[in-house]
C-alpha cells in the first residue's frame, strides 16, 4: 500500500522516470536487495535524469521539422564527393553551435547536402540546441505573409531565439527587396549570438550575385560567412549511385 503511494505521488509530481527506476527495483529485489538507501536513490536520481534528457531532445526534435531523419552513423565517407570525415566529425560535437559559428554546404543536386544538415541539427538537438528547418523559398514565403497578417514581429522573434536555423536549397529562386531585407532582419539578430546551417547548389562565390542588391548582398554575406565552416562537395549524385548499384543487383 505505502509503496503504491509513493508511486502515485512520483507521477503526481511528474517525476516518472523514479517512478519507472521504483517499479524496476520492486520487480528485481535480487538485483538491488544488496545496495545501500544512497545507492538506490542514485539509481532512481539517475533515472529521472535521463528519462527528461530523452524527453527534452524528442521535443526538440518534434520542434526542429527536419526533412528527413539523419544520424551521423548512416553517412558515406566512401562515396567520392569531397566530404572529409575528420572535418565532419569535429562539426558533430556541435561545438560551433557553442561558439555561435554558421555551417555553409555547397554542392550539386544528390550528393547529400540535405541529409548533412539534417545530421548536424539531429546532433545539436542531442546536445540541448533549439533547431528549426526550412527551405529558404517556404521561409522568405512565410515572412512576406506575415507582413501581411501582422505577424512578422512574433516569427522573427521566435528565429531570433532559436539556436540553430537551418536554410535548404539557398538561392534558387531571385529574391524581392522585400525579401532581401527581411533576410537581412533575421541574420542581423543571428550574427555573433546563434547558429546558421545554408545548403545551397550554387558555389558560395555566386550567393552574392544571387541575393541581387549590391549593398544587402554586402551586409547579409557579412554576417553570414563571418565565422563559418564551409563544406564543398562535388561529384556525382548519391541518388544516381544507389541507382545503379540497385539496378547490378537486379540484373544478376
Amino acid at each position: 500500500m505505502f509503496t503504491n503511494q509513493t508511486l502515485q505521488a512520483l507521477r503526481t509530481l511528474k517525476l516518472s522516470g523514479m517512478a519507472d527506476g521504483l517499479e524496476q527495483q520492486l520487480a528485481q529485489p535480487s538485483t538491488h536487495e544488496e545496495l545501500s538507501f544512497d545507492e538506490r536513490l542514485a539509481l532512481l536520481v539517475d533515472r529521472e535524469s535521463t528519462h527528461r534528457h530523452n524527453n527534452k531532445i524528442t521535443r526538440l526534435l518534434k520542434a526542429a521539422k527536419l526533412k528527413i531523419k539523419a544520424h551521423p552513423e548512416d553517412i558515406n565517407y566512401q562515396h567520392p564527393r569531397g566530404l572529409k570525415k575528420s572535418q565532419f566529425a569535429g562539426l558533430l560535437s556541435s561545438q560551433w553551435v557553442h561558439q555561435h559559428h554558421n555551417v555553409l554546404i555547397e554542392g550539386p543536386t544528390g550528393c547529400g547536402k540535405t541529409y548533412l544538415a539534417c545530421t548536424l541539427s539531429t546532433q545539436a538537438c542531442r546536445h540541448g540546441f533549439s533547431v528549426r528547418y526550412f527551405r529558404t523559398s517556404r521561409l522568405l514565403e512565410a515572412l512576406s505573409i506575415a507582413h501581411g497578417d501582422g505577424r512578422f514581429q512574433k516569427l522573427v522573434q521566435q528565429l531570433a531565439k532559436t539556436d540553430l536555423l537551418v536554410l535548404d536549397d539557398w538561392g534558387l529562386e531571385k529574391m524581392t527587396l522585400g525579401q532581401r531585407n527581411d533576410l537581412l532582419e533575421i541574420m542581423e539578430d543571428r550574427h555573433g549570438v546563434r547558429s546558421t546551417i545554408i545548403t545551397s547548389q550554387l558555389p558560395i562565390t555566386q550567393w552574392h550575385k544571387a541575393i541581387g542588391d549590391a549593398t544587402l548582398a554586402d551586409a547579409i554575406l557579412d554576417r553570414i560567412l563571418h565565422n563559418s565552416h564551409k563544406l564543398k562537395l562535388k561529384g556525382e549524385s548519391l541518388r544516381k549511385a544507389m541507382s545503379k548499384i540497385t539496378e547490378s543487383d537486379h540484373s544478376e
